[in-house]
């Protein structure tokens, strides 16, 4: 592990003299947990970007035989990202050439550090502006979706990502992750119960103390609250493989179309309840569906794996692209990429192969994070 002088330096390479000097202000102090004041908000991640986020932690203990092939798909999605903005790659003392092999040099800079495995949305900070150049991190104590894997390594990187973006340390009383969290950065939230709401994360919490929660930690003034299911997978339905704000008042849902799938009745009681909703200023809302390919290609990544996440909600907005996958199912993959073109007007849709990543349950979107442009 990095000595704090270690981070500091790093810090001070990274994003500028200043951030030496407020990793010594004591912003991981316990008074940081007060809360951000209010005016702070977070930003809807078509927002600009000052850099995105990668944690390079395949590891064997997890991926077994698939480990190189995540770190390749990890280093596909870092060069993507690089095309467009800045994007930091934490990864192991002992794993930064293979790190910079795969991820590249141009615009990629590396922070060493220890890690559990590959899921920087969960394990990130949430940044916060303040609309006066102001920036905040919200840590929400990742336990390893309710200590389903080893994480105390991940627990720290929220913490470590504030301190290397010069940004105010804000520690939630709540247990969550990033993925779980969606928001048009005009005061509306899109959450599912079963990953906040839940026993393994937030034991005697109640609905309405965690909705004042997370509207106290984000800036939110309404929440639409999606069931989710519980136990199906690692995250118990993160909403990021479910519904996402392509801008304020505009949602894209996922409507699975294999009536086998559990998902198949889930999605579409998600989308009644979007269909009825309103945003925080009491707008209906726009929706477009996006189901997954029904034709994925075979590959050792899918044959017999039940996890494997064919889906092409998970895609990542960056300054001028969005970053999506494709699944070698021709008609499914280019029906994503035109939706996703006439959601994002001005934004190139670059698609990917992540099937590796997918065999973990996982997206694009599930291994980013992104630090908003103040």
């Amino acid at each position: 592990m990095p000595s704090r002088r270690q981070l500091i330096q790093q810090a001070s390479l990274l994003f500028g003299a200043r951030a030496a000097g407020a990793l010594g202000l004591g912003l991981l102090a316990p008074s940081a947990q007060a809360g951000p004041a209010p005016g702070w908000h977070m930003p809807d991640e078509g927002a600009a970007q000052a850099r995105a986020f990668i944690a390079f932690g395949a590891q064997d203990a997890i991926w077994d035989d698939f480990t190189t092939d995540v770190q390749a798909a990890l280093g596909r999605i870092a060069r993507a990202i690089a095309d467009y903005q800045p994007v930091t790659v934490f990864c192991r003392a002992g794993e930064l050439r293979q790190a910079q092999r795969h991820c590249g040099a141009a615009n990629v800079t590396y922070v060493e550090t220890r890690l559990d495995d590959i899921w920087m949305r969960d394990i990130g900070a949430n940044f916060l502006l303040n609309g006066q150049g102001g920036v905040a991190g919200v840590d929400f104590n990742f336990n390893g979706w309710g200590g389903k894997q080893r994480h105390a390594f991940d627990a720290t990187i929220a913490a470590e990502t504030v301190e290397l973006a010069d940004a105010e340390y804000v520690q939630s009383d709540l247990i969550g992750e990033g993925g779980g969290i969606e928001v048009d950065g005009r005061g509306t939230g899109i959450m599912t119960e079963s990953s906040w709401i839940n026993p393994n994360r937030n034991p005697e919490w109640t609905k309405a103390e965690v909705e004042d929660e997370l509207k106290r930690c984000l800036g939110l003034r309404k929440i639409i609250w999606l069931p989710g299911i519980r136990g199906r997978d690692i995250t118990d339905a993160h909403v990021d493989f479910y519904a996402r704000f392509a801008r304020p008042g505009v949602v894209v849902a996922n409507l699975d179309m294999d009536p086998d799938s559990y998902d198949y009745a889930l999605t579409r009681k998600h989308l009644d309840i979007l269909r009825r909703a309103t945003d925080a200023d009491g707008n209906a809302l726009e929706i477009h569906t996006m189901s997954p390919p029904q034709h994925p290609r075979r590959s050792r990544f899918l044959d017999g794996n039940d996890d494997f996440a064919a889906g092409y909600i998970n895609y990542f907005v960056i300054n001028g692209a969005v970053l999506a996958p494709e699944f070698g199912d021709q008609a499914a993959d280019r029906k994503a990429h035109d939706l996703l073109t006439r959601l994002y007007p001005g934004r190139k849709v670059v698609q990917i192969d992540i099937d590796a990543i997918a065999s973990g349950g996982g997206g694009i979107h599930c291994v980013t994070n992104q630090l908003p442009a103040a």
